[in-house]
């Protein structure tokens, strides 16, 4: 497969092919940070696509030596979810964010859906800027330095919201739910 600067530069000289050898690259873990921030499928879908459209009109103006066009698409995605999530508020579903079970008891599956209910208030209970740092270092595994840029901000700022969210999120969930951090932490990283 092509490098991504090898697909952009055929974009750029208007190959069809090349938009979507980039859309198929990046279109699912695009609509999976898009879902974990605005906890809505058809949002999620929409601003997928409507981060590519902005993308693929704007590549022009991508500049490899900035930064990779993964964290571009991303900082484009980024803002649009942040219009969709100052007008509603999420209500959120991240079966696609928690590890599988580890068993098919009844009582691991009544157990599971309540650890999962418990960790969804918590990450919904969030700021969305600490909810954001979440999703992109658990979730999607970006470095503190790749956080700061899709979020505009220092990695030291990034750094520090990651922390602050993690701690928020064990002060929610309390002793009880250490152990479904922990193994949110564990999955994701």
């Amino acid at each position: 497969m092509d490098n991504v600067e090898n697909i952009i530069a055929r974009c750029l000289q208007g190959d069809q092919a090349g938009f979507a050898a980039l859309y198929d690259q990046f279109a699912p873990g695009l609509y999976r940070l898009c879902y974990s921030l605005v906890l809505n499928r058809e949002d999620a879908e929409d601003v997928t696509q409507e981060s590519f459209v902005y993308a693929f009109k704007n590549l022009h103006r991508y500049n490899a030596r900035l930064s990779a066009f993964k964290t571009w698409l991303y900082t484009i995605a980024i803002c649009r979810c942040r219009n969709i999530y100052r007008r509603q508020k999420p209500v959120l579903n991240l079966s696609h964010f928690l590890p599988a079970p580890k068993s098919d008891t009844p009582e691991a599956s009544l157990a599971r859906v309540s650890a999962k209910e418990a960790v969804e208030t918590a990450l919904a209970a969030l700021n969305p800027r600490l909810r954001e740092a979440i999703v992109l270092r658990y979730g999607h595994g970006l470095t503190f330095r790749e956080i700061a840029e899709v979020m505009d901000c220092p990695p030291k700022t990034a750094e520090s919201r990651v922390r602050l969210g993690h701690d928020a999120l064990r002060g929610m969930l309390g002793p009880a739910g250490q152990g479904l951090l922990d193994e949110l932490v564990s999955f994701a990283g």
